[in-house]
């Protein structure tokens, strides 16, 4: 018979700095405490779900009393949704601890040499800031501890609610928080999921089971662009060609800022759309974004800076520390829809891209001939593979090498290359500072780290952006 984990509450622990990943941290008797839920300043009683001999991490489970730090949440879903964990620290505050996660990373993990720091780049808009959103429909709503304790003692019957309209609950796959009011993008975003939502009940139309694989509505994706353009994909499970059209036409009747309607029936067992085929209602089927004076064709499935105004900021940065004069080869590994090698290319000789993703290759192709760029070439396939010697030796020696991997980093195969081929310049794009830090430590065996710069990509969010220019160590 296993036996029972005894449960651990420690009580009136005071907080006293930030982590990482949205957790700040405590030390009892010695020993490190992680904790959710709580801010640096609080006084909280927090109970353990793991427990080791030299740290420990839990959640918080009772406020004794509030740090001085906190501000009101503006969102009424807060602590809910798990979708901005760190409204509840005013914007300043949250910038000082991004600083702070982007130095501790680097000097902890990194172990090397490094220069001073730059002051993070901040958000001139904090709110209505993202150009995409997904919603998902949903069966079961989430409902909070003490809501569910009061429907319960009415005799609220659960196996009949109407489902919910919103976002995946943080830790719940298969429960959706019912969103009144999202702030992090512009309306007509909220209107809009309104409605869908609202002609899906007055029809009697099933809202999608995640669990049972069963219902018609699934996903709505809305995407905005700062040249006044609105794209919107409505996702279902199958075909209904009555309702299908009806809602569509009511969505064009009731909202004229549609520029673009798609829907897309899927049918398979997971949201993602990466396999679909987005179908063309109204509209020309993409739109088109603009980062200073360049454009930017987005289909439904391509990737693109979710917050624009900070993607220029970035980019920027990004272009600073390529230092280029028009004599480059730059290569811009995992380029996705080559925005970044396209945003710097005025100043290159040459661009190549490489990005695993085909689709995105095709849209970076036919955003440099958008744009009249006749010096890049891009290709598809994982950077791993593509970026051996017959490549470099086809496409020349890079001056300068621009990457951007994901959260997980590069693979050491690919810093190994990097290494090989010993350009003189690097510019290391990250939203990941661990697993940036970990990268720049394989690459100080050749490379010296000149250059830091964090950017705030989303506020009232953990996440962060670092940008990093590192230098040939025999050409310094």
């Amino acid at each position: 018979m296993r036996k029972q984990r005894k449960t651990v509450v420690l009580e009136k622990i005071l907080v006293q700095d930030y982590a990482a990943e949205g957790k700040s941290l405590a030390r009892v008797d010695g020993k490190v405490v992680f904790i959710e839920g709580a801010v640096p300043g609080d006084v909280v009683d927090v109970q353990l779900s793991k427990n080791k001999a030299d740290w420990a991490e839990g959640h918080t489970v009772h406020i004794h009393s509030l740090s001085s730090d906190r501000v009101t949440p503006f969102c009424e879903h807060f602590g809910v949704c798990g979708g901005c964990q760190w409204q509840m620290l005013p914007y300043e505050k949250q910038l000082f601890y991004k600083q702070k996660q982007v130095t501790d990373n680097l000097t902890r993990i990194a172990k090397i040499n490094l220069p001073e720091i730059a002051p993070i780049i901040g958000a001139d808009t904090t709110r209505g800031y993202r150009n995409k959103m997904e919603y998902t429909f949903a069966t079961r709503k989430y409902i909070p501890t003490d809501e569910f304790r009061r429907m319960k003692a009415e005799g609220v019957d659960f196996n009949n609610q109407p489902g919910a309209a919103g976002f995946h609950v943080r830790g719940f796959f298969d429960k959706v928080v019912e969103i009144d009011t999202c702030h992090l993008q512009e309306e007509p975003t909220n209107f809009i999921r309104k409605a869908v939502a609202a002609y899906v009940l007055a029809n009697e139309l099933p809202f999608y089971n995640i669990k049972t694989h069963e219902g018609w509505i699934r996903n709505l994706l809305v995407r905005s662009s700062t040249t006044g353009e609105l794209m919107v994909n409505m996702v279902i499970a199958y075909e209904d060609k009555e309702h299908r059209i009806a809602l569509l036409d009511q969505l064009l009747q009731s909202f004229p800022e549609i520029t673009t309607l798609l829907y897309t029936i899927n049918g398979k067992r997971n949201d993602s759309l990466h396999d679909q085929e987005p179908i063309v209602y109204h509209g020309k089927g993409y739109i088109i974004e603009k980062l200073e004076e360049l454009s930017f064709k987005i289909s439904p499935k391509s990737f693109f800076q979710t917050n624009t105004k900070q993607a220029e900021k970035l980019y920027a940065v990004t272009r600073e520390f390529a230092e280029l004069d028009g004599s480059q080869l730059v290569y811009d590994l995992y380029c996705g829809t080559g925005s970044i090698g396209l945003f710097v290319s005025k100043y290159a000789r040459k661009l190549i891209g490489v990005e695993m993703v085909a689709d995105a290759i095709e849209d970076a192709k036919e955003n440099a001939a958008l744009n009249g760029v006749n010096h890049a070439s891009f290709f598809a396939g994982d950077v791993i593979d593509i970026c051996n010697d017959d490549f470099f030796e086809a496409h020349g020696k890079a001056d300068v090498v621009i990457t951007d991997p994901p959260r997980a980093g590069m693979h050491e195969k690919l810093v190994k290359k990097l290494l090989e081929i010993a350009a003189p310049t690097v510019v290391y794009v990250s939203c990941n500072p661990a697993t940036q830090a970990r990268d720049l430590a394989l690459l100080s065996e050749k490379y010296q780290v000149t250059k830091i710069q964090p950017v705030d990509m989303f506020p009232h969010t953990l996440h962060i952006e670092n940008v990093v220019q590192l230098k040939l160590i025999n050409e310094l």
